[in-house]
C-alpha cells in the first residue's frame, strides 16, 4: 500500500501544504526542500499563511533588507494591523520578550547590541578554548568507562550551557533550571500551541525574569569580571541599560546561548557518524576543525525558520509583499539549495563553498556566532580523539518543533 505523501506541491498557485507537525517531516524535511528547488522555490505554505523562501539568494537577501523587521509595532499599531489585544495569560513571557536584541529595531536594537557586543567579539571569545576542552574532557570522564551514553543529555547540553552561565556570571549549580525554564520559553514558538503552553511558558518566563533580577540586585554591589556586571555598569553613548532591558537580554543570551547550539553539536555528531568518513581527520588540526564544523552547520541546522514582519509595501521580484504581512525565510532549505552548491544533500567537509546562512544575516546576525563555533570545534575534536571508535545506536530522532531541528536524544557506542 503506498504511503501518504508528507507534502503536496501547486506549481499553478506556488503553493505547497505540508503540516510542520508530521513526524515524517520533522525527522526529515529535506525531502520537502528538495522538491521546492526543483519546482518552487518561493511558495505560500497553507499551514503558515505566508510566503516563504527556500533559495539561498533569497533568504540571504531578505535577511538584509531594511524593508523587513523582526517587529513591527515600531511602525504600525495594532489596530491599523488587525491584531487583536494581548493575551492576557502571557503577559509575563511577553514582557520578557519586550526588549530582546531578537526582536528589537533600530535605534534600540543598535544601542543594546553595543552594550552587549563586546563580550562576543571573537578575539574574546578565543580566551574561552582552554575552559571548553577542560569541560569536554571533565564531562568524558564521566562516561567513557561505560561504553555507552545518550550524548545530547551527557555532552552536548553542558558544554553550552555551564559556558554561557560562567560567561554571565550565573552559578553552574542553576544549569538544570536555566534548561528547564528555555525549554518551557521556547515551545511558545511551536507550530499549533495552546494555552496549556502558553499559561506554562508564562510561568516560565515570570520565574526566570524573577530570578534575573534577583542575581542582578545582588551583582550591583559586587561587580565581578562578568558579563552581568558589564551589562550593570556599561555605557554606550551615555545610556544604560534599564532594568527591564536588562532581564531580557541575559535570559535571551541564556536561551540562545545554549538552545541552538546543543541542537548543532548533536546534528553534527550525527551527520559525521552517519558520513562514513574518518572523524579524526575530520578534526586533526583547527583548519580542519573550522571547514568540518562549517559544513554541519550548512548540511543540518539547528533552526530552520525564521520570520519577518514586512514594514512597508514594496514588490521582490515578482512578488508582492504588503505591510504587516509575515514572510518566512527557510534557513535549511537554503542551505541545501542547489543552485548554490554542488551536490548539496551530501556531507562534505572539503567543499570550497561552506557559506550558509545558519547564523542568520544583516543586524541580526547571531551575535553568539563566534562562540557557537568555538564550542563545537573544540568540543567535537575531543569527543571524537578520546572515543575513536564512537558510532550510533539505534536510529535518531528529531524533536516535534520543526523551528528548532535537533534532535531529542542520541545513542552512542564505541
Amino acid at each position: 500500500m503506498p504511503s501518504t505523501p508528507t507534502f503536496t506541491i501547486d506549481l499553478a498557485a506556488r503553493g505547497a501544504s505540508c503540516d510542520p507537525r508530521n513526524p515524517a517531516f520533522f525527522q526529515d524535511p529535506y525531502a520537502f526542500y528538495d522538491a521546492l528547488h526543483a519546482s518552487t522555490p518561493t511558495f505560500r505554505w497553507a499551514e503558515y499563511g505566508h510566503w516563504c523562501f527556500a533559495a539561498f539568494e533569497d533568504v540571504n537577501a531578505l535577511f538584509r533588507d531594511k524593508r523587513l523587521g523582526r517587529q513591527i509595532m515600531h511602525v504600525a499599531t495594532r489596530e491599523e494591523l488587525g491584531w487583536p489585544a494581548p493575551l492576557a495569560h502571557t503577559s509575563n513571557f511577553d514582557a520578557a520578550d519586550r526588549h530582546s536584541l531578537l526582536y528589537l529595531e533600530p535605534p534600540d536594537h543598535t544601542r543594546l547590541r553595543l552594550l552587549v557586543n563586546r563580550a562576543f567579539v571573537s578575539r574574546q571569545i578565543e580566551r574561552l578554548r582552554p575552559q571548553v576542552e577542560i569541560l569536554a574532557h571533565e564531562l568524558i570522564d564521566s562516561f567513557q568507562g561505560k561504553g555507552e551514553a545518550e550524548i545530547i543529555s551527557a555532552f552536548a547540553t553542558p558544554i553550552p550551557v555551564i559556558v554561557i552561565a560562567d560567561m554571565l556570571g550565573v552559578p553552574r549549580e542553576m544549569a538544570e533550571q536555566l534548561l528547564d525554564w528555555s525549554h518551557r520559553m521556547v515551545r511558545m514558538y511551536m507550530f499549533g500551541r495552546n494555552e496549556e503552553i502558553e499559561r506554562d511558558a508564562d510561568a516560565a518566563a515570570r520565574e526566570f525574569s524573577g530570578y534575573v533580577r534577583e542575581l542582578a540586585a545582588l551583582r550591583r554591589n559586587d561587580l565581578r569580571d562578568d558579563l552581568i556586571s558589564h551589562l550593570l555598569a556599561a555605557e554606550a553613548q551615555g545610556d544604560k541599560l534599564t532594568e527591564d532591558e536588562l532581564v531580557s537580554t541575559v535570559i535571551l543570551l541564556l536561551n540562545a546561548g545554549h538552545e541552538a547550539t546543543v541542537h548543532q553539536t548533536g546534528n553534527a555528531i550525527k551527520s559525521i557518524l552517519e558520513s562514513g568518513l574518518d572523524p579524526r581527520s575530520l578534526f586533526a588540526d583547527d583548519e580542519a576543525s573550522a571547514a568540518t564544523v562549517e559544513e554541519a552547520l550548512r548540511f543540518d541546522a539547528p533552526l530552520h525558520m525564521f520570520t519577518r514582519y514586512v514594514l512597508q509595501d514594496f514588490t521582490y521580484k515578482d512578488i508582492a509583499l504588503r505591510k504587516g504581512e509575515t514572510i518566512g525565510l527557510l534557513l535549511g532549505a537554503a542551505n541545501r539549495d542547489p543552485v548554490r552548491f554542488v551536490d548539496p544533500n551530501s556531507f562534505d567537509p572539503l567543499r570550497h563553498n561552506q557559506a550558509n546562512v545558519s547564523f542568520g544575516a544583516g543586524i541580526h546576525f547571531c551575535i553568539g556566532a563566534p562562540l557557537a563555533r568555538l564550542e563545537m570545534q573544540v568540543a567535537m575534536k575531543v569527543l571524537f580523539e578520546r572515543l575513536p571508535h564512537l558510532r550510533l545506536a539505534g536510529n535518531p530522532e528529531f524533536r516535534d518543533v520543526y523551528h528548532f531541528h535537533g534532535l531529542d536524544r542520541l545513542d552512542v557506542i564505541w
